[in-house]
């Protein structure tokens, strides 16, 4: 089936999602003015190497970088000016990956100076569009189409208001939730910890009152396959993972390698079943590109952008009411922070935020109210 690129606009963010007739093949969020820096053309500065990690520290227009001798640093010394591109997005308290491997037009943009950002990276609806070359890209705001339209020509286009349906809205919601129902009564749920994400399978009601036990626990999991790797696919969950999987002995679990690496297969990041632990968990790494989506929708930001996106939406279904977004008092710090999600409220809505301070709610809690008069 063919497949189609949504950008669904929001204030402060796009949301994008490459789906065809059977649903989503992959989503991913972009923040225009607080991107995650993969792609981005840096002049750096080496400030210190570290032999016993096998390259050395860059100082960057923002956190510094690390470049790994297989990647450049081999040979630089201390206060080098050098051209880099990030190739991984910082995580934790780790800056940003870099490779020093740029074509000739990168390397003669670079030049002598302080470190600088000389180029952005592409955002997630270019990056998706480079992905499906053959696909049409449709955003749901003139800006966002204006904006593309030097990168993907003609591929993008004005499309439906909002870009995403409910069918579509209701998917990607799903992926916010930590659990996820498997056929025949079973579940998944996902458990990210800062070390390795944990994934666990569970029978749950398919295996109840059974006699044959072990023939529907071998039946769960192996239906479990495909929504697992749709599910690392779709939360783009990195680094380490481990799974844990329905009422099998460790012994019968190593029996499910080949139908799970063939069930990675499609995966353009190419994780790798590294094998099975002494208490039968799979151990799967998927290289760390940009942030999972967990860590994205997590924090006060993330959650006062849900705030004005609901916001927007309301107020194109019912324009007529004045509507205010009461927060608590982190969440509305940290959109007073953010002018061009403010700026897009009021583009997209006709009227200025109404921003309300309230110590009251909880940690990242919003909620919309109806101003009187």
């Amino acid at each position: 089936m063919s497949v189609t690129v949504l950008a669904a606009c929001s204030p402060g963010e796009v949301r994008v999602a490459a789906c065809d007739g059977g649903g989503l093949l992959d989503y991913a969020i972009w923040r225009p003015l607080a991107p995650d820096g993969v792609g981005d053309l840096h002049r750096g500065r080496v400030i210190a190497r570290v032999p016993a990690l096998a390259g050395a520290f860059v100082a960057l227009a923002g956190p510094d970088g690390f470049l790994p001798d297989s990647e450049g640093a081999a040979g630089l010394t201390d206060g080098a000016i050098i051209g880099v591109r990030v190739t991984r997005a910082a995580q934790n308290a780790k800056g940003p990956r870099l490779t020093a491997r740029l074509s000739a037009e990168d390397q003669a943009r670079v030049g002598t100076g302080r470190p600088a950002l000389l180029r952005r990276g592409p955002g997630a609806v270019e990056w998706l569009a480079a992905r499906y070359p053959e696909a049409p890209v449709r955003a749901d705001d003139p800006a966002l189409v204006a904006a593309l339209r030097p990168t993907l020509g003609d591929r993008v286009a004005p499309g439906q208001e909002p870009a995403f349906d409910d069918a579509l809205e209701a998917e990607v919601a799903a992926l916010a939730e930590p659990c996820v129902a498997l056929p025949g009564g079973g579940r998944l749920t996902v458990h990210p910890t800062p070390a390795l994400t944990a994934i666990d399978l569970d029978a749950g009601s398919a295996a109840r009152g059974r006699a044959e036990k072990g023939a529907t626990h071998r039946a769960v999991n192996a239906a479990a396959l495909p929504v697992l790797a749709r599910q690392i696919r779709l939360r783009n969950l990195s680094g380490a993972i481990l799974v844990d999987w329905a009422g099998l002995s460790p012994r019968r679990r190593a029996a499910l390698g080949p139908a799970l690496e063939a069930a990675l297969a499609s995966d353009p990041l190419r994780p790798r079943l590294l094998g099975f632990t002494a208490l039968g968990l799979a151990e799967i790494v998927r290289a760390r590109v940009h942030p999972p989506l967990h860590e994205v929708l997590s924090g006060p930001h993330a959650a006062g952008l849900a705030g004005l996106r609901r916001l927007v939406a309301e107020a194109r279904s019912d324009p007529a009411p004045r509507r205010a977004l009461r927060a608590a008092p982190i969440v509305a710090s940290a959109l007073q922070d953010d002018a061009a999600a403010q700026a897009d409220v009021a583009r997209l809505t006709g009227r200025p935020l109404a921003l309300r301070s309230d110590p009251s709610l909880g940690p990242c809690q919003w909620r919309l109210e109806v101003v009187e008069g």
